[in-house]
Protein backbone atom coordinates (compact mmCIF):
# COMPACT_ATOMS: atom_id res chain seq x y z
CA UNK A 1 0.00 0.00 0.00
CA UNK A 2 1.05 3.59 -0.61
CA UNK A 3 0.49 5.91 2.35
CA UNK A 4 0.79 9.69 2.46
CA UNK A 5 1.66 10.98 5.92
CA UNK A 6 1.70 14.66 6.82
CA UNK A 7 4.05 15.49 9.68
CA UNK A 8 5.97 12.28 9.10
CA UNK A 9 9.18 13.68 10.59
CA UNK A 10 7.57 14.58 13.90
CA UNK A 11 7.28 12.53 17.06
CA UNK A 12 4.29 10.35 16.23
CA UNK A 13 4.81 10.59 12.47
CA UNK A 14 8.38 9.26 12.46
CA UNK A 15 7.36 6.22 14.50
CA UNK A 16 4.46 5.56 12.12
CA UNK A 17 6.71 5.90 9.06
CA UNK A 18 9.15 3.43 10.61
CA UNK A 19 6.45 0.85 11.31
CA UNK A 20 4.80 1.13 7.88
CA UNK A 21 8.14 0.72 6.11
CA UNK A 22 9.02 -2.27 8.29
CA UNK A 23 5.66 -3.76 7.31
CA UNK A 24 6.61 -3.52 3.61
CA UNK A 25 4.57 -0.47 2.59
CA UNK A 26 5.54 2.72 0.73
CA UNK A 27 5.42 6.14 2.39
CA UNK A 28 5.24 9.70 1.12
CA UNK A 29 6.17 12.07 3.95
CA UNK A 30 5.16 15.74 3.86
CA UNK A 31 6.72 17.92 6.58
CA UNK A 32 7.49 21.64 6.71
CA UNK A 33 10.09 21.41 9.53
CA UNK A 34 8.32 24.25 11.31
CA UNK A 35 10.31 26.44 13.69
CA UNK A 36 8.07 25.35 16.59
CA UNK A 37 11.12 23.32 17.59
CA UNK A 38 14.61 22.80 16.19
CA UNK A 39 14.56 21.35 12.67
CA UNK A 40 17.59 19.23 13.63
CA UNK A 41 15.35 17.15 15.89
CA UNK A 42 13.11 16.33 12.94
CA UNK A 43 16.06 15.38 10.78
CA UNK A 44 17.23 13.00 13.52
CA UNK A 45 13.69 11.61 13.79
CA UNK A 46 13.62 11.00 10.05
CA UNK A 47 16.95 9.22 10.02
CA UNK A 48 15.95 7.06 12.99
CA UNK A 49 12.65 6.15 11.31
CA UNK A 50 14.57 4.94 8.24
CA UNK A 51 17.03 2.92 10.28
CA UNK A 52 19.90 5.25 9.41
CA UNK A 53 22.60 6.40 11.82
CA UNK A 54 21.44 9.67 13.46
CA UNK A 55 24.76 11.43 12.73
CA UNK A 56 24.34 14.42 10.41
CA UNK A 57 26.68 17.31 9.63
CA UNK A 58 24.37 20.24 10.30
CA UNK A 59 25.16 23.53 8.54
CA UNK A 60 22.13 25.42 7.20
CA UNK A 61 18.44 24.56 7.54
CA UNK A 62 17.38 24.64 3.89
CA UNK A 63 20.58 22.97 2.69
CA UNK A 64 20.37 20.33 5.41
CA UNK A 65 16.77 19.46 4.54
CA UNK A 66 17.58 19.21 0.83
CA UNK A 67 20.48 16.89 1.69
CA UNK A 68 18.12 14.78 3.79
CA UNK A 69 15.62 14.57 0.92
CA UNK A 70 18.32 13.48 -1.51
CA UNK A 71 19.94 10.95 0.81
CA UNK A 72 16.72 9.25 1.93
CA UNK A 73 14.81 8.99 -1.36
CA UNK A 74 14.14 5.37 -2.33
CA UNK A 75 11.63 3.24 -4.16
CA UNK A 76 9.41 3.03 -1.07
CA UNK A 77 10.09 6.35 0.69
CA UNK A 78 10.11 9.99 -0.32
CA UNK A 79 10.01 13.13 1.81
CA UNK A 80 8.70 16.51 0.66
CA UNK A 81 9.65 19.78 2.36
CA UNK A 82 6.26 21.47 2.11
CA UNK A 83 3.67 23.35 4.14
CA UNK A 84 0.13 21.92 4.09
CA UNK A 85 -1.15 25.44 3.37
CA UNK A 86 0.52 25.21 -0.06
CA UNK A 87 -2.35 23.76 -2.07
CA UNK A 88 -0.50 23.93 -5.40
CA UNK A 89 2.50 22.12 -3.95
CA UNK A 90 0.24 19.48 -2.43
CA UNK A 91 -1.55 19.03 -5.75
CA UNK A 92 1.71 18.19 -7.50
CA UNK A 93 2.39 15.47 -4.95
CA UNK A 94 -1.10 14.01 -5.32
CA UNK A 95 -0.74 14.14 -9.10
CA UNK A 96 2.63 12.37 -9.12
CA UNK A 97 1.86 9.54 -6.69
CA UNK A 98 -0.72 6.82 -6.39
CA UNK A 99 -2.04 7.27 -2.85
CA UNK A 100 -4.17 4.63 -1.16
CA UNK A 101 -4.72 6.35 2.20
CA UNK A 102 -3.85 9.69 3.82
CA UNK A 103 -2.77 9.92 7.47
CA UNK A 104 -2.90 13.57 8.50
CA UNK A 105 -0.74 14.23 11.57
CA UNK A 106 0.68 17.67 10.73
CA UNK A 107 -0.56 20.64 12.76
CA UNK A 108 0.53 23.59 14.78
CA UNK A 109 0.68 21.94 18.18
CA UNK A 110 0.47 23.11 21.77
CA UNK A 111 -2.29 24.61 23.88
CA UNK A 112 -0.34 27.54 25.33
CA UNK A 113 1.23 28.82 22.08
CA UNK A 114 -2.19 28.75 20.41
CA UNK A 115 -3.39 31.45 22.82
CA UNK A 116 -0.67 33.77 21.51
CA UNK A 117 -1.09 32.78 17.82
CA UNK A 118 -4.75 31.87 17.31
CA UNK A 119 -4.94 32.98 13.67
CA UNK A 120 -1.89 30.92 12.72
CA UNK A 121 -3.49 27.88 14.34
CA UNK A 122 -6.71 28.43 12.43
CA UNK A 123 -4.86 28.78 9.13
CA UNK A 124 -2.60 25.74 9.51
CA UNK A 125 -4.86 23.32 11.33
CA UNK A 126 -8.19 24.02 9.63
CA UNK A 127 -7.22 25.22 6.15
CA UNK A 128 -4.43 22.65 5.95
CA UNK A 129 -6.87 19.80 6.57
CA UNK A 130 -9.31 21.22 4.02
CA UNK A 131 -6.56 21.42 1.42
CA UNK A 132 -5.97 17.71 1.84
CA UNK A 133 -9.67 16.83 1.69
CA UNK A 134 -10.15 18.90 -1.46
CA UNK A 135 -7.35 16.96 -3.11
CA UNK A 136 -8.73 13.64 -1.88
CA UNK A 137 -12.01 14.65 -3.51
CA UNK A 138 -10.27 15.63 -6.76
CA UNK A 139 -8.07 12.54 -7.00
CA UNK A 140 -10.62 10.02 -5.75
CA UNK A 141 -8.85 9.06 -2.51
CA UNK A 142 -11.46 7.54 -0.21
CA UNK A 143 -9.55 6.63 2.96
CA UNK A 144 -8.37 9.22 5.51
CA UNK A 145 -7.10 9.17 9.11
CA UNK A 146 -6.81 12.43 11.03
CA UNK A 147 -5.08 13.27 14.30
CA UNK A 148 -7.40 14.96 16.77
CA UNK A 149 -6.68 15.56 20.45
CA UNK A 150 -7.96 14.94 23.95
CA UNK A 151 -7.89 18.73 24.34
CA UNK A 152 -11.30 18.90 22.62
CA UNK A 153 -12.88 17.70 25.89
CA UNK A 154 -11.83 20.85 27.75
CA UNK A 155 -12.60 20.70 31.46
CA UNK A 156 -15.17 17.97 31.01
CA UNK A 157 -16.70 17.11 34.37
CA UNK A 158 -17.57 13.54 33.37
CA UNK A 159 -14.74 11.03 33.87
CA UNK A 160 -13.62 9.11 31.86
CA UNK A 161 -14.03 11.03 28.60
CA UNK A 162 -16.22 9.28 26.04
CA UNK A 163 -16.54 9.99 22.32
CA UNK A 164 -20.25 10.61 22.97
CA UNK A 165 -19.55 13.47 25.39
CA UNK A 166 -20.38 17.03 24.37
CA UNK A 167 -17.20 18.82 23.24
CA UNK A 168 -18.69 22.23 22.45
CA UNK A 169 -16.71 24.02 25.17
CA UNK A 170 -12.99 23.93 24.27
CA UNK A 171 -10.76 26.20 26.37
CA UNK A 172 -7.94 26.95 23.91
CA UNK A 173 -7.68 27.90 20.22
CA UNK A 174 -5.74 24.69 19.59
CA UNK A 175 -8.59 22.59 20.98
CA UNK A 176 -11.13 24.60 18.97
CA UNK A 177 -9.25 23.94 15.72
CA UNK A 178 -9.19 20.21 16.44
CA UNK A 179 -12.94 20.17 17.10
CA UNK A 180 -13.51 22.15 13.91
CA UNK A 181 -11.49 19.64 11.87
CA UNK A 182 -13.57 16.79 13.27
CA UNK A 183 -16.76 18.54 12.18
CA UNK A 184 -15.45 19.48 8.73
CA UNK A 185 -14.20 15.94 8.28
CA UNK A 186 -17.75 14.69 8.60
CA UNK A 187 -18.82 17.10 5.87
CA UNK A 188 -16.30 15.61 3.45
CA UNK A 189 -17.31 12.10 4.46
CA UNK A 190 -20.99 12.87 3.89
CA UNK A 191 -20.64 14.79 0.61
CA UNK A 192 -17.79 12.88 -1.02
CA UNK A 193 -17.87 9.43 0.64
CA UNK A 194 -14.39 9.74 2.13
CA UNK A 195 -14.11 7.04 4.80
CA UNK A 196 -12.52 8.64 7.84
CA UNK A 197 -11.35 8.01 11.38
CA UNK A 198 -10.54 10.91 13.70
CA UNK A 199 -8.18 9.80 16.48
CA UNK A 200 -8.19 11.72 19.76
CA UNK A 201 -4.68 11.20 21.11
CA UNK A 202 -4.19 11.41 24.88
CA UNK A 203 -0.80 12.87 25.99
CA UNK A 204 1.59 10.76 23.95
CA UNK A 205 5.11 10.17 25.32
CA UNK A 206 8.13 8.01 24.61
CA UNK A 207 11.33 8.11 22.52
CA UNK A 208 11.49 11.13 20.15
CA UNK A 209 8.85 13.00 22.15
CA UNK A 210 8.68 16.68 21.25
CA UNK A 211 11.16 18.65 23.37
CA UNK A 212 8.49 21.16 24.45
CA UNK A 213 6.34 18.52 26.14
CA UNK A 214 6.52 18.09 29.89
CA UNK A 215 8.22 14.70 30.24
CA UNK A 216 10.97 15.54 27.76
CA UNK A 217 11.39 19.07 29.10
CA UNK A 218 11.54 17.86 32.71
CA UNK A 219 14.07 15.15 31.83
CA UNK A 220 16.36 17.72 30.23
CA UNK A 221 16.13 20.04 33.22
CA UNK A 222 16.76 17.18 35.66
CA UNK A 223 19.83 16.11 33.68
CA UNK A 224 21.13 19.70 33.85
CA UNK A 225 20.35 20.06 37.58
CA UNK A 226 17.96 22.92 36.89
CA UNK A 227 14.66 23.86 38.52
CA UNK A 228 11.43 22.41 37.15
CA UNK A 229 8.69 24.93 36.28
CA UNK A 230 5.79 23.37 38.18
CA UNK A 231 2.38 24.77 37.30
CA UNK A 232 -0.35 24.49 39.91
CA UNK A 233 -0.32 22.27 43.00
CA UNK A 234 0.59 19.04 41.20
CA UNK A 235 -2.94 17.64 41.15
CA UNK A 236 -3.53 18.18 37.43
CA UNK A 237 -3.57 14.76 35.78
CA UNK A 238 -3.08 13.26 32.34
CA UNK A 239 -3.85 9.99 30.62
CA UNK A 240 -0.27 9.38 29.43
CA UNK A 241 -0.14 7.04 26.42
CA UNK A 242 3.06 5.35 25.29
CA UNK A 243 4.05 5.87 21.66
CA UNK A 244 4.01 2.16 20.76
CA UNK A 245 0.39 1.93 21.89
CA UNK A 246 -0.56 4.97 19.84
CA UNK A 247 1.11 3.51 16.74
CA UNK A 248 -0.71 0.23 17.32
CA UNK A 249 -3.97 2.15 17.44
CA UNK A 250 -3.19 3.99 14.19
CA UNK A 251 -2.23 0.75 12.41
CA UNK A 252 -5.43 -0.93 13.56
CA UNK A 253 -7.41 2.09 12.38
CA UNK A 254 -5.76 1.73 8.97
CA UNK A 255 -6.71 -1.94 8.84
CA UNK A 256 -10.29 -1.14 9.80
CA UNK A 257 -10.61 1.55 7.11
CA UNK A 258 -9.13 -0.67 4.42
CA UNK A 259 -11.67 -3.42 5.10
CA UNK A 260 -14.74 -1.23 5.75
CA UNK A 261 -16.92 1.20 3.83
CA UNK A 262 -19.13 4.15 4.76
CA UNK A 263 -17.00 4.92 7.83
CA UNK A 264 -16.88 8.06 9.91
CA UNK A 265 -15.64 7.37 13.43
CA UNK A 266 -14.08 9.31 16.30
CA UNK A 267 -11.91 7.20 18.61
CA UNK A 268 -10.09 7.88 21.85
CA UNK A 269 -6.54 6.51 21.90
CA UNK A 270 -5.40 6.66 25.51
CA UNK A 271 -4.07 4.39 28.21
CA UNK A 272 -7.02 4.87 30.62
CA UNK A 273 -4.42 5.25 33.41
CA UNK A 274 -4.43 8.71 34.97
CA UNK A 275 -1.21 10.10 36.47
CA UNK A 276 -0.95 13.39 38.35
CA UNK A 277 1.76 15.93 37.63
CA UNK A 278 3.37 15.19 41.00
CA UNK A 279 3.36 11.45 40.33
CA UNK A 280 4.78 11.93 36.85
CA UNK A 281 7.71 13.93 38.17
CA UNK A 282 8.39 11.38 40.93
CA UNK A 283 8.44 8.47 38.47
CA UNK A 284 10.73 10.41 36.13
CA UNK A 285 13.12 11.32 38.97
CA UNK A 286 13.35 7.69 40.06
CA UNK A 287 14.04 6.53 36.50
CA UNK A 288 16.78 9.12 36.10
CA UNK A 289 18.21 8.52 39.58
CA UNK A 290 18.15 12.22 40.44
CA UNK A 291 16.00 14.57 42.49
CA UNK A 292 15.23 18.09 41.42
CA UNK A 293 13.90 21.38 42.75
CA UNK A 294 10.52 22.74 41.74
CA UNK A 295 9.73 26.33 40.87
CA UNK A 296 6.09 26.71 41.88
CA UNK A 297 3.99 28.66 39.36
CA UNK A 298 0.26 29.34 38.89
CA UNK A 299 -1.82 27.28 36.47
CA UNK A 300 -1.44 28.32 32.83
CA UNK A 301 -4.41 29.63 30.82
CA UNK A 302 -5.87 26.95 28.56
CA UNK A 303 -4.54 23.99 30.58
CA UNK A 304 -7.14 21.36 31.42
CA UNK A 305 -7.32 19.93 34.93
CA UNK A 306 -7.55 16.26 33.99
CA UNK A 307 -7.73 13.93 31.00
CA UNK A 308 -8.91 10.35 31.15
CA UNK A 309 -9.86 8.27 28.11
CA UNK A 310 -12.70 5.82 27.90
CA UNK A 311 -11.18 3.45 25.32
CA UNK A 312 -14.11 1.02 25.18
CA UNK A 313 -15.07 2.07 21.65
CA UNK A 314 -11.52 1.71 20.28
CA UNK A 315 -11.20 -1.70 21.91
CA UNK A 316 -14.50 -2.86 20.41
CA UNK A 317 -14.17 -1.35 16.94
CA UNK A 318 -10.50 -1.85 16.06
CA UNK A 319 -9.15 -4.14 18.80
CA UNK A 320 -7.05 -1.41 20.42
CA UNK A 321 -5.25 -2.76 23.48
CA UNK A 322 -2.59 -0.55 25.12
CA UNK A 323 0.15 -2.63 26.69
CA UNK A 324 2.69 -0.27 28.30
CA UNK A 325 2.08 1.04 31.80
CA UNK A 326 3.46 4.41 32.81
CA UNK A 327 6.39 3.18 34.89
CA UNK A 328 7.72 0.95 32.10
CA UNK A 329 7.08 3.61 29.50
CA UNK A 330 9.10 6.16 31.45
CA UNK A 331 11.97 3.68 31.80
CA UNK A 332 12.03 3.23 28.03
CA UNK A 333 11.89 6.98 27.46
CA UNK A 334 14.75 7.63 29.89
CA UNK A 335 16.89 4.94 28.23
CA UNK A 336 16.39 6.69 24.87
CA UNK A 337 16.95 10.14 26.40
CA UNK A 338 20.25 9.17 28.00
CA UNK A 339 21.48 7.56 24.76
CA UNK A 340 20.63 10.62 22.65
CA UNK A 341 22.44 13.86 23.56
CA UNK A 342 19.91 16.68 23.69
Amino acid sequence: MNYLITGGSGFIGSHLVQQLLENGHSVINIDNFDQFYDYKTKIKNTLESLGSPPHFDFRDKDADIQTLITQTKSDNYQIYYLDIRDQNGLKEIFRNHKIDLVIHLAALAGVRPSIDRPLDYEEVNIRGAQNLWELCKEFGIKKFICASSSSVYGNNEKIPFSENDNVDRPISPYAATKKCVEVLGHVYHYLYQIDMIQLRFFTVYGPRQRPDLAIHKFAKLISENQEIPFYGDGSTARDYTYIDDIIDGVLKSIQYLETSNNVYQILNLGESEVVTLSEMLSVLERAMGKKTLKKMLPMQPGDVRKTNADITKAKTLIGYSPATNFQNGIKKFVEWFLENPQ
